[in-house]
Formats: C-alpha cells, sequence, structure tokens
C-alpha cells in the first residue's frame, strides 16, 4: 500500500513543477518519506524532485517504457516511502501525438488508480475556473479528479471567488492557493529549467523556497488524507535481475558519463546494467582526465555540453581516452549529448573526434517520440530491435547520419535514418529508457565482458 497522488494541469506552464516539487519538499520537511516521479521523458524535473525528497526521481513513461510496466516501475521505485507525488507532463490528457492517451498524465494515474490534483493558473479568470475544472473531472470517468491547486492567485478576494465558483459548480475540494507574488527563481534557457546539478547551492534554495511557498499555501493534512485513498496496487515491483540475465564470470566495468555537462540519465538504465553483470562507474568529463581504470565499455547520456563546450574541449587528456577507448574496440553508446562528445566539433571547438561529424546549435527545437528500428548490428542493438525513445534538442550534425546508420523510422516525409555506428561505437539524438528494450542493456554488457577478455588475452601473451 503506498499513499499516492498525481499533480497535473491544464496545460503546460500552469506551476505544476513548482507545486509538486513543493509539495515533495514540504512534506519530506514533515519527516516523511517521499518518493518522487514524473510522467513522461523529461529528465530535469526529477532532478529538483530529486533534492526535495533526498533519494532519485524517476520517471514513468507509458510510451518508452510500455504501459504493462508502470505500475511495477512505480512500486519500485516508491518502495519504503511513506507517499508518492508524480507530477504530469503537458496537460492533464495530452500524449504521444495521434495515439489518444497513450503516454498522457491521464493514462499513468489510471495505470496506478491514484488520485489526481489539478493545477490551475487562476491569473486571469474568477468564475469561469469552475467550468474549466468541471469539464477536466468530467471528461474522462476513469480519471479520479480529486483536488484543486489554485494558482497565481492575485488576492484574498480574488481567491474567495474562486474558491465560490468551485463550490457552486464544480464540485472538487479546493486544497490550496498560491500567491501570485510567491514565485520562486527556477530560471529556464532553451530547452527549458536549468538542471538542478547545474545550479548547486541555488537549486537547494529554490527547492526550500517551493516547499515553504507550498507549506504555507496548501493543506497539506488534506494532500495527504487524499493520497491514502489510492487503493492498494497489485502489480509486482519492477526488478532489473528479472529482466536481464546476469553474466557468469568477473564483471566488466562500464564508465557512466555524469556531471553537469551529462546530466540527463534514467536511473533504472544503470540499474540493468548492474544487473546485467556490470560494475558501473560513473565519471565527469568536465573535470576526470582519464576514464575509471580497467573501462570496457563507455555510455555516454544525454545533457548539456553546449553549455559546457570551453570546457570539455580544453580537457583534451580525457577526450584522447575516449578516442583511444574506441579505437581499441571497447563498445561505446552515446545518446545526444554523448553523440555531440563523440563527434569531431561542436561549435567550432574540437571533441572527441570519434565520429566524422560536426555540430552546431540551432534555433529550431526537434522534439517528440519515435518508433525505431536497428539498422544494423552494434553492441547496444541486434539488426531489427524495435525500440521506442524520444527527441529533444537543438542541435544538428553534419552529417546527420553515418554511411552506417544507427536507427530509421518512418516519418509523414517517407523513411528517416538517424544516428552513427562505427566500429564498437553506438550514437544517436534517440534518448532510450532501457526498462523498455531490457535486451538492449544485457547486450551492451555481453560485448564488454567479450571486449574485456580479449583485451586480457592480448596483454598477457
Amino acid at each position: 500500500m503506498i499513499p499516492r497522488l498525481v499533480v497535473a494541469a491544464p496545460s503546460s506552464g500552469a506551476g505544476k513543477t513548482t507545486v509538486a516539487t513543493g509539495l515533495i519538499a514540504a512534506l519530506a520537511a514533515r519527516g516523511l518519506k517521499v518518493s518522487p516521479h514524473k510522467v513522461g521523458p523529461d529528465y530535469i524535473d526529477p532532478g529538483y524532485h530529486a533534492l526535495a525528497a533526498g533519494r532519485p526521481g524517476r520517471n514513468l513513461d507509458a510510451w518508452m517504457s510500455g504501459p504493462e510496466r508502470i505500475a511495477p516501475l512505480f512500486a519500485h521505485g516508491a518502495a519504503g516511502a511513506d507517499v508518492a507525488v508524480v507530477e504530469g507532463v503537458m496537460g492533464l490528457y495530452d500524449g504521444a501525438a495521434g495515439r489518444g492517451e497513450l503516454a498522457s498524465t491521464a493514462q499513468v494515474a489510471k495505470l496506478l488508480r491514484a488520485p489526481v490534483v489539478l493545477v490551475v493558473d487562476a491569473s486571469s479568470q474568477s468564475r469561469s475556473v469552475a467550468a474549466l475544472v468541471h469539464g477536466f473531472a468530467s471528461w474522462d470517468p476513469q480519471v479520479r479528479l480529486a483536488g484543486v491547486v489554485l494558482n497565481k492567485v492575485a488576492s484574498d478576494r480574488h481567491e474567495t471567488l474562486l474558491r465560490e465558483a468551485l463550490e457552486e459548480g464544480a464540485g472538487v475540494p479546493v486544497l490550496g492557493a498560491v500567491r501570485r507574488a510567491g514565485a520562486v527563481d527556477t530560471p529556464s534557457r532553451h530547452l527549458g529549467l536549468v538542471p538542478a546539478v547545474e545550479r548547486s547551492a541555488e537549486a537547494l534554495r529554490a527547492v526550500r523556497e517551493m516547499g515553504e511557498l507550498v507549506g504555507r499555501s496548501v493543506d497539506l493534512d488534506a494532500v495527504l488524507a487524499l493520497a491514502r485513498t489510492a487503493p492498494p496496487l497489485t502489480d509486482a515491483p519492477w526488478s532489473a535481475a528479472a529482466e536481464v540475465g546476469a553474466l557468469d564470470g568477473p564483471r566488466p566495468r562500464i564508465a557512466l558519463a555524469g556531471g553537469a555537462a551529462f546530466s540527463f540519465s534514467y536511473a533504472e538504465n544503470a540499474e540493468l546494467l548492474a544487473a546485467a553483470g556490470a560494475e558501473v562507474v560513473p565519471f565527469d568529463p568536465l573535470h576526470d582526465e582519464r576514464l575509471p581504470e580497467r573501462t570496457a565499455a563507455l555510455v555516454i547520456g544525454g545533457g548539456f555540453p553546449e553549455v559546457y563546450v570551453s570546457e570539455l574541449s580544453a580537457n583534451a587528456a580525457l577526450r584522447a581516452a575516449v578516442a583511444d577507448l574506441a579505437a581499441a574496440g571497447a563498445p561505446v553508446v552515446g545518446e545526444c549529448a554523448g553523440l555531440l562528445y563523440l563527434g569531431r566539433e561542436l561549435d567550432g571547438l574540437p571533441m572527441c573526434g570519434v565520429l566524422d561529424t560536426a555540430a552546431r546549435m540551432t534555433p529550431r527545437l526537434t522534439l517528440g517520440y519515435r518508433e525505431a528500428v536497428a539498422l544494423a548490428d552494434s553492441p547496444l542493438a541486434a539488426a531489427g530491435s524495435r525500440v521506442r525513445g524520444h527527441e529533444f534538442h537543438r542541435t544538428a550534425t553534419d552529417p546527420a547520419a553515418g554511411p552506417s546508420p544507427a536507427w530509421g523510422w518512418r516519418t509523414p516525409a517517407g523513411p528517416h535514418t538517424e544516428g552513427h555506428l562505427h566500429g564498437s561505437v553506438h550514437a544517436s539524438y534517440l534518448h532510450l529508457h532501457w526498462s523498455g528494450a531490457p535486451a538492449l542493456p544485457s547486450r551492451l554488457v555481453r560485448h564488454a565482458a567479450a571486449w574485456s577478455r580479449e583485451r586480457e588475452r592480448e596483454q598477457g601473451r
């Protein structure tokens, strides 16, 4: 039995990240163990959730992981918690384009059998708020919209008008009202909020302010009582070990990029690598001048290398170490930021030079879910493997795909190829949640172990 609720909104920009993060922080300040979750593929909000809760923020994405894994993944992440807060994505009923409710906050709320708290931007309305909430509450009878938090409320008089309207016409209780002047500092840039890992003390202060704001504006006792109305989940918790088969023999060491420039990663990906038999060792390309000793494979995920391009380029020793490892045939996987780092240059500055492609910032946002197929064998995926992933970037590479592309998918304009396969290197813009494709981390670990054994034989000659 895990008390839980979903924080949703009619649309993006209503303030659900502030309210959700504030709820997590305020409940944690009461001494509760709070499990934070985020609907969708976003990496940044879970970073703030993690600061507020003191435990990893985890994603629940029905497109990438599959609807059947949502409740098990939730149960895995929420193990040992007193209460769970799930922040939604976009508007409550918005999901994968053209796929109905798939990957929407509403679908996740139904899969979790969790009550929904709707955060409403009340800044430009009064009585109309009742019609808005009534519409969202009645749209899908299987979604239990059980409370409202009014955001950007101008005054006591404004709050009174909003509450009266909702009591009269919506039948949904108001759990709190957040004043317009109570906004906290959460700076943004080209892909949304600045990640918490980049802000250090400022991020901690912002999370504390969110917690204080929500703590004085929202009835936390009512929120907890609502969360406790969620019925028991019957799904067994997700298990990385059950998804992959562990290796026999020595554990190959897989280096996992992190730090401010490569902060995008799903906790389950590392858990799957470890369950498949790897020793996962983090490193920071901004500061470490060498790879971890005995590295047998390298995973460089997403992030913001364009923000740190000068520092990454200046670390020539690590760039050379990455290039040497790839040249020696060790498996190397790059996702989005990893692709840019493995290329020849980024915004005119030298990168690792593993791939013959140059990257640059562009004004165009590339965003969306993708259903892709592996076009050839690689250490990550067997040819013909099908995956569901997500693209989110404002950069472009030239060429966009190498002579041997990593993935292919269909678009309205026809077939599309993307990414680069080069020797033992697999790099592309596609972000993947490996819980939806556990054969990938298992394959990567096997290739790393095989390379490590061959390396030891060569050195023993």
